[in-house]
């Protein structure tokens, strides 16, 4: 019954420790997307990689490469970022917010993630953390020309 759907198709490149990071995500982002004709907004997709490498790249620190996955099903597109820094993105909020709950809604770019992303969260891995957020996929009809 699934057959017309593709595969899911996933990427995992690893991204210098610096904002050149940042152009190189996005663009990598929109071709993934265009290239399979994916229907999760490219847009929004390029804005909320754009913040979860950009704040890998300025909260941890070191020369180890950031990772930056994408994963492509069906029903949506899922991005996790990896940074070798093991604490949760804290950076997500103002440090002098007490407690420091990392999924507090002060931090900017983790309120566009919230809002736009259908889930998102974080996650330890063997060298540090990965971030992550999903996108749906978006029926044909109703996306913007």
């Amino acid at each position: 019954m699934h057959d017309h759907f593709p595969a899911p198709a996933s990427w995992r490149i690893a991204l210098p420790h610096s904002a050149a990071a940042v152009p190189v995500a996005r663009a990598l982002v929109r071709n993934a997307l265009a290239e399979l004709e994916h229907t999760a907004d490219g847009d929004t997709a390029e804005l909320l990689t754009a913040e979860l490498v950009a704040n890998a790249v300025e909260h941890t620190s070191g020369r180890t490469p950031i990772e930056l996955v994408v994963e492509l099903m069906p029903t949506g597109c899922q991005v996790e970022v990896h940074d070798p820094d093991p604490s949760p993105p804290a950076d997500l909020t103002r440090p002098d917010v007490e407690p420091p709950d990392p999924w507090r809604e002060d931090g900017r770019g983790l309120l566009l993630i919230r809002a736009l992303s259908s889930s998102c969260g974080h996650r330890p891995t063997g060298s540090g953390k990965a971030v992550w957020f999903r996108l749906p996929a978006v029926p044909a009809q109703r996306r913007p020309h």
